[in-house]
């Protein structure tokens, strides 16, 4: 069963901003988001290179890893710039009176 795990307020993030965010009591770093002023919310490790996205590129809805410059599309996780083949996993947004939550789990 999902539960929903707070990450931040959507006030933390500025248009066209991503962040690394890390739950108390999860043992998963999440990325976090805001494009066009919707929060997306992904894995933050690459799937290809095991580094932080966080630390890469965000272009519209497309990050890019700050290792070997491969991407990501944050709506789907599709892997869109090789050397990413593998998707990245994405989590479903709840965003209740200014907090952002994901839902996490099977």
């Amino acid at each position: 069963m999902s539960e929903k795990i707070y990450l931040c307020k959507s006030s933390d993030l500025g248009e066209g901003e991503m962040r690394q965010v890390c739950p108390p009591g999860i043992k998963n770093e999440f990325a976090v988001y805001k494009v066009n002023e919707k929060i997306y919310v992904t894995d933050d490790l690459c799937t290809h290179g095991m580094v932080s996205l966080a630390g890469g590129d965000l272009e519209g809805t497309t990050v890019y890893c700050p290792l070997h410059g491969g991407a990501f599309d944050i709506c789907t996780g599709k892997a869109t710039e090789k050397p990413c083949t593998t998707k990245l996993k994405t989590y479903e947004v709840v965003v209740e009176s200014g907090d952002v939550f994901c839902m996490y789990g099977s």
